[in-house]
Formats: structure tokens, C-alpha cells, sequence
């Protein structure tokens, strides 16, 4: 031992005594701590067991691809739907983390992680009824047969592979367009209302470009603001069934109370309004081909056939019809989810 070692040792003699050992030992297991550091143990028996399991990963996926080539499509998109499942929660813990320790309010976070968050968030809300089925025992098979039979209903986009999610995503968009007709419809039944002249014959004139297949501009939407501040349109004064046809754009169920659809409606009108400042402070040009393709699709865009330049000029629009709401417009704003995307690129019907 060195004398830095032996000095070291010399001054723990009340621990030696509360564990019941001798000097020998001590310096025993110093050795064997000494001899096997967690670094050398990383970069030894650690490594090789890491590689030994590595290669034996490896041999199995072969085995698969080989005997079983549609079951291993399936393991490898389950495995690399973990991976970025465990990404992304590291991620969110990461902002999280930075949330707290910098006093950042929500909306004052880049557009990313802002988007990152809520994203996740509809993840776990999928995902929960998932877990808490697979909790008995021997549950977890059933749990993956189901996974394989309804990937859409039970799997979170992680687990999907690239043609599902265009696949399922279109699927959903149907979904919601059945709804468009009624959106609109409720708008011409609740017209005749409107106490202002003016405002009702913008609102009937919109109607009827949307219905004879012309696509609005921003100006449009701007003339009927006022009505969706307050009544007939208004998010806490608008009829309920009109509620329950705009839950489904943003792929919520309206099987609920009329205070609570009310409720979940405006908070994700505003938390997508909010997506738009973020986006308008980080700059449209700097979103990637896909971040544009989903950011036109959660504001109920069918991005089915649109190409890069065609979603990026939709969504230029959509900011200079955003930009200027105030938050208790959120009515407009999820309106103008089928008023500004119903006849995208489409040729008016004669």
C-alpha cells in the first residue's frame, strides 16, 4: 500500500469496529474494489457481457428474419418502438426537469419541446388502459395478441411502422371530415340568430363559399370574428351538439357532459394556439418535411396528397388567420378547422 493508502485505512477504525472487521480484510476488499473499478468493469467483464449479449440479440433476429419474416417485422418495430419510447420519456424528463429549475412557463418553450410535450401526453392517455390490462398475471399475452390484431386502437405511433402511420392517419382523418358537413350545417341553422346584419350576412356568405367548394381567405374568417366570442358561437355558448361534431377534429370523444366537452375544447384550442406563436417565433422555414406534415394534420389538414411546398403554404395561412385571435376566440379557431381545410387545392364545384 502507499501511504496516502495506509493513512486512508488508519481512519476508519470506528467502521471497522461497527462492522465487525479486521485490517486484512479491509485491505482485501480494497484490492478486489481497486482491481475491479466500475470503470474497468465496464470496459471488462461489463464489455464482454454487453457483447456476449449483443451477439446472442443478433443470432436470434437472424433467426426470425429467417423462419419467421412477418413475426420479425413485428418484433423489430415493437423493439425500436421501445427505444424511442425510452428517448422520448428522457426527453420530457429532461424539459421537465429544465421547467422547474428555470421557472419557464409552458408557452415560453421553443416549439419543439413544446410540441414534444403534447404529444406525449396523448401517448400516456392511449397508452394507460393498456398497462392497467396487462397487470394479472399471464394478462401480457393476451395484451400482445390484441397489440397485433388492433395496432391502431391500442398502439401509440411508436410502435407503428411508416406505412402504418400514414395508413392510420388517414383513417383518422376520415374519421373526422364526417363531421365537416355538420360543423358547417350548424353554423347556417344558428345564422338566422345573429341580431347584426352585417355579421350575419358574412357568416352566410362564408357558408356558402365553403359549401359550393371554394376555399376562403383569411379575411373571411376575420369579418365573423365577433360571433365566436361571445353568443351564438362562443366555446361556452354554442349549442351542444355543435360541440359534440367539433370534438372529433381534434380526436376526442364527445360522449361526455356538455361543460366538459366545453372545457377539454377550449384547453386544446389554446394549447394549439399557442403551438402556432411558437412556431411563428422559431421561424416557418425552419420545420422539416415531416414537422410540417403533422402540424398541418393536428390543425386538420388532409395531408394525404399534399407535398412539402403545398403544406408549407396552408400553414402560412393558417398562421396570419391565428396570429391575430385572442384567447377567447378559440371558438373561430376550431371552426376554421373545417372552414380553412375542407377545400384546400380543390376546384370549386360549378
Amino acid at each position: 500500500l502507499t501511504l496516502s493508502e495506509r493513512k486512508m485505512l488508519l481512519k476508519v477504525p470506528k467502521l471497522l469496529t461497527y462492522l465487525r472487521l479486521d485490517k486484512t480484510t479491509v485491505i482485501f476488499i480494497y484490492f478486489l474494489m481497486r482491481q475491479y473499478s466500475p470503470s474497468q468493469a465496464r470496459h471488462g467483464i461489463g464489455r464482454n457481457i454487453v457483447s456476449k449479449l449483443k451477439w446472442a440479440n443478433e443470432k436470434y433476429e437472424r433467426f426470425l428474419q429467417r423462419r419467421f419474416p412477418r413475426f420479425y417485422v413485428l418484433y423489430h418495430t415493437f423493439m425500436k418502438g421501445f427505444r424511442l419510447l425510452f428517448q422520448d420519456a428522457k426527453e420530457i424528463r429532461r424539459i421537465k426537469t429544465r421547467m422547474i429549475t428555470n421557472n419557464i412557463d409552458y408557452n415560453k418553450l421553443p416549439y419543439r419541446e413544446m410540441e414534444k410535450l403534447r404529444q406525449f401526453r396523448r401517448d400516456m392517455i392511449k397508452a394507460i388502459p393498456l398497462v392497467i390490462i396487462s397487470i394479472p398475471p399471464f394478462a401480457n399475452y393476451l395484451v400482445f395478441v390484441l397489440m397485433y390484431l388492433f395496432p391502431r386502437q391500442l398502439l401509440i405511433r411508436h410502435f407503428w411502422t411508416p406505412q402504418q402511420l400514414l395508413e392510420f392517419q388517414a383513417v383518422y382523418h376520415k374519421q373526422r371530415a364526417q363531421h365537416h358537413q355538420a360543423v358547417l350545417s350548424g353554423l347556417e341553422r344558428t345564422a338566422p340568430s345573429v341580431q347584426d346584419n352585417r355579421l350575419r350576412s358574412h357568416l352566410l356568405n362564408l357558408c356558402s363559399k365553403v359549401q359550393s367548394g371554394a376555399h376562403p381567405v383569411v379575411s373571411d374568417i376575420h369579418a365573423v370574428r365577433p360571433l365566436f366570442a361571445g353568443p351564438p358561437f362562443g366555446i361556452r355558448r354554442m349549442y351542444s351538439d355543435q360541440m359534440r361534431h367539433l370534438c372529433p377534429l381534434l380526436f376526442l370523444t364527445h360522449r361526455l357532459p356538455t361543460f366538459w366537452n366545453s372545457r377539454r375544447l377550449n384547453n386544446h384550442a389554446l394549447e394549439l394556439m399557442q403551438l402556432d406563436r411558437a412556431i411563428m417565433r422559431l421561424g416557418l422555414h425552419q420545420l422539416n418535411d415531416s414537422e410540417l406534415r403533422e402540424a398541418c394534420y393536428v390543425r386538420g389538414l388532409n395531408v394525404e396528397r399534399l407535398n412539402p411546398a403545398q403544406c408549407r403554404d396552408w400553414l402560412t395561412q393558417w398562421l396570419q388567420f391565428s396570429s391575430y385571435l385572442k384567447e377567447s376566440e378559440t371558438s373561430l379557431y376550431l371552426h376554421s378547422m373545417v372552414l380553412l381545410t375542407v377545400n384546400y387545392l380543390k376546384p370549386p364545384r360549378s
